[in-house]
């Protein structure tokens, strides 16, 4: 209980949702996530990334490639394969595109849950824009993302560290994001962008326990999902508190 000067501690939700559950969830299943975001102009993804996409992986050869996770439409996707011929483009979404006009070469739309779908290659360029607020297990999204770059590819994602919570229901950003950047990433708290360049191996120091779909709006204003960690061992086994 409160004492009326402090604020009441963080409590945990009642139940956890397990991943299968959150896929049918109205919170998840955004229909609006990506919907008009283009490629550049005031609602694209360079103004959200900091960078353009296409002009990224026009410096990555004749035959560069880039998976979109949450990508929506594909409106970004579908520009850039027409700037780049030749490039190889994924874009992979819960619910996947809502119109449906010819997709043009190079670029394949897959409509997948990500807890359980892998791409068969390696990526120069990935990217989740708004993508893991909506997601339960992101941590281990990002550790497999990151073994889909290649050897100089960037991953760029939009976290929310403080959607990242303990057994207890506490904030557990600092410890996620020292784990995070020990493992290789930066972030950038003021654009709520996490990056990684190169692809690797990671494994982070946490288990996943479930996710509360209910835990209200985020930084963007829109509702957002909490996931929750316990912190483990490098074996694997359940870290001692504290």
């Amino acid at each position: 209980m409160s004492d009326g000067t402090s604020p009441p501690r963080a409590q945990p939700p009642p139940r956890l949702f397990e991943d299968d559950e959150l896929t049918g969830h109205s919170v998840v299943a955004n229909s609006t996530m990506n919907r008009e975001r283009g490629l550049a102009g005031v609602n694209s993804y360079t103004r959200e990334l900091g960078f353009d996409p296409a002009e990224f992986l026009t410096g990555q050869g004749p035959a560069p490639s880039w998976l979109d996770l949450c990508s929506g439409e594909g409106l970004a996707l579908r520009s850039a394969a027409r700037q780049l011929p030749g490039a190889s483009l994924t874009g992979v979404d819960l619910v996947g595109p809502l119109r449906w006009p010819p997709v043009p070469d190079g670029l394949e739309l897959v409509t997948a849950d990500l807890g359980r779908w892998s791409p068969k290659r390696r990526y120069d360029l990935i990217t989740c824009v708004h993508g893991l607020h909506y997601i339960g297990d992101r941590l281990g999204l990002l550790e497999r993302s990151a073994s889909w770059l290649t050897d100089t590819g960037l991953l760029v994602a939009h976290l929310d560290p403080s959607a990242l919570r303990r057994p207890d229901g506490t904030d557990a950003s600092r410890t996620v994001l020292a784990a995070l950047r020990a493992a290789g990433f930066r972030y950038s708290a003021r654009h709520h962008r996490l990056s990684l360049r190169g692809g690797r191996q990671v494994v982070l120091p946490f288990a996943y326990l479930g996710a509360d779909p209910h835990a209200g709006p985020n930084y963007t204003g829109q509702p957002t999902v909490a996931s929750y960690y316990r912190a483990t061992t490098p074996e694997g086994r359940p870290a001692a508190p504290g």
